[in-house]
């Protein structure tokens, strides 16, 4: 019903950069928060930043200061800008979309979506 279609990954070396784009497309009305999720190999999905519809931002402690989350409302497309790339930060890329107002018969519905997800590789 939603899709959400990730670009932007690949190979850099350390203290480059990369920027991440997620478009959504489907039948919804709006989207709540949009925002990118990471997982190295061996740990856990975590979150790296999202956004909110009113443009309020949150990142995680690790990546303050060097990644920065951007969001085009009119395009359901969310951005996120990554410099200074450290060789911790490679990692797969997941796109999350929360909040997603859908149409279900006569009344809506919310549900969230993720990405198929993209690779990041920082090495020399």
């Amino acid at each position: 019903q939603v899709q959400l279609v990730e670009s932007g990954g690949g190979l850099v070396q350390p203290g480059g950069s990369l920027r991440l784009s997620c478009a959504a497309s489907g039948n919804f009305f709006s989207i709540y928060v949009m925002g990118w999720y990471r997982q190295a190999p061996g740990k856990k999905r975590e979150l790296v930043a999202q956004i909110i519809s009113d443009g309020t931002t949150t990142y995680t402690g690790s990546i303050k200061g060097r990644f920065t989350i951007s969001r085009d409302n009119a395009k359901n497309t969310v951005y996120l800008q990554m410099n200074s790339l450290k060789p911790e930060d490679t990692a797969v890329y997941y796109c999350n979309a929360g909040g997603i107002r859908v149409p279900v018969a006569i009344r809506t519905d919310t549900i969230s979506a993720w990405g198929q997800g993209t690779q990041v590789t920082v090495s020399s």
